[in-house]
């Protein structure tokens, strides 16, 4: 335990907290493009980048071996992953604007396709003389054990610099992603966004290959800003949401996985992320699981509630349980079944307020379109009170 604190809070020598410096970085990076990428409804794109690095990583790797007899230069690694991954996305996009082919095919085609073609160079690394796949194993899965200064000092800049370039243009981002005709009237060219907005995607991508490896990285983008969808139902919040979620989850798994030898990094980010969702889901006040279920539950009530005043200023039998049980414990009804003082004056206010209702959704459709839960909730709780004057005036007059 004093060891992990210790790592958390950097004391562990300058290289980890570098390494898990970038990662945090990294992570912050991943979430906030992961954002725009979610709600642009492209999130499947990242995988097919990630597994589309393979073979980039592979070829870099053998032309340097053959050049210079060592091909883990990480520079020329991350090059030649860039270059294959930018292929792969070029790829999708071509099948997409150019055949009938839906994007999910594209992506699918793409990725197994490039991902196969990593796989066959690898078995042809083996046969080197080079050390085989020393060097590349670490961004399969993702390793930041051993990890140089220089490796990690370039990781932690390249990632800062993806995140401000995110922040920059984040406006133009946000207005394509829920309206690109709007975006288009606004002069923003959409296919330069959309291609900006991939551009980071791919730089994330390859820069995290080290650290999450290129199977786990698509988790890095993709489960922040799910996770904090359940949180804001606001863009700007969701983004700055998810970045924080990334960045912990980033962090957290570089340091622990700085306190074992062979503990694999990336798949210790994906399961801090997931525990993250896990929590999201459950707990979140917003959108989350138990909260859902309350509000279910409270909206349950409402009705039967209102069903059974109104019942009771009719006169009418009540032969629910549950509406039952829930008059009893509001007071409304007695234990034997006969209506209280409190019940028919809140029964005589229900008739009234749903008169209101249905004054206000006559009178006035557009507006009261817009308004949930109609006459589940008191209309005084609901619109203005200068309208609630206004229906109660109108009220009055027709009953005149």
């Amino acid at each position: 335990m004093d060891a992990l604190i210790s790592a958390l809070l950097l004391q562990t020598g300058y290289n980890t907290a570098l390494v898990s410096v970038g990662a945090g970085l990294l992570g912050a990076s991943a979430g906030a493009i992961g954002t725009f990428v979610l709600l642009r409804k492209r999130s499947l794109v990242t995988d097919a980048i990630s597994h589309a690095t393979l073979p980039g990583l592979a070829l870099a790797f053998i032309i340097m071996a053959f050049l210079t007899g060592d091909g883990r230069w990480m520079p020329g690694l991350l090059i030649g992953a860039a270059l294959s991954a930018a292929a792969g996305l070029l790829g999708v996009i071509w099948i997409t604007r150019r055949t009938r082919l839906t994007e999910d095919v594209a992506i699918g085609a793409v990725l197994s396709v490039f991902f196969g073609l990593g796989v066959v160079l690898l078995t042809v690394i083996q046969s080197l003389d080079s050390g085989g796949q020393a060097g590349l194993t670490g961004f399969l899965l993702g390793s930041t054990a051993g990890m140089l200064r220089s490796e990690a000092e370039t990781i932690a800049v390249t990632a800062a610099l993806t995140g401000c370039a995110i922040f920059l243009l984040r406006r133009p981002f946000t207005l394509v992603c829920f309206d690109q005709d709007y975006a288009t009237t606004r002069g923003i060219d959409v296919r330069r966004v959309d291609l900006a907005m991939m551009g980071l995607v791919l730089a994330v991508t390859v820069i995290g290959l080290k650290v999450a490896g290129l199977v786990l990285i698509v988790a890095l983008t993709i489960i922040p800003p799910v996770a904090a969808r359940f949180w804001t139902n606001r863009p700007e919040r969701m983004v700055l949401i998810a970045a924080l979620i990334g960045a912990a989850a980033a962090y957290g798994g570089a340091v622990i996985s700085s306190l074992g030898e062979r503990l694999p990094t990336g798949a210790l980010i994906v399961l801090l992320t997931f525990g993250i969702f896990l929590f999201s889901l459950i707990f979140s006040p917003v959108r989350g699981v138990l909260a859902g279920s309350y509000a279910q539950f409270v909206m349950r009530k409402r009705v039967h509630e209102r069903q059974g005043l109104l019942a009771l200023a009719r006169a009418e039998p009540i032969y629910d349980p549950l509406t039952m049980r829930v008059l009893r414990r509001a007071g409304f009804v007695r234990p034997d079944g006969v209506p209280s003082l409190q019940g028919r004056a809140a029964a005589a206010a229900a008739v009234r307020d749903e008169a209101l209702w249905e004054l206000y959704r006559r009178e006035f459709p557009s507006e009261a379109a817009s308004i949930e839960y109609q006459g589940l909730v008191p209309i005084s709780e609901a619109v203005p009170p200068d309208m609630v004057t206004e229906l109660e005036r109108r009220f009055t007059l027709k009953g005149a």
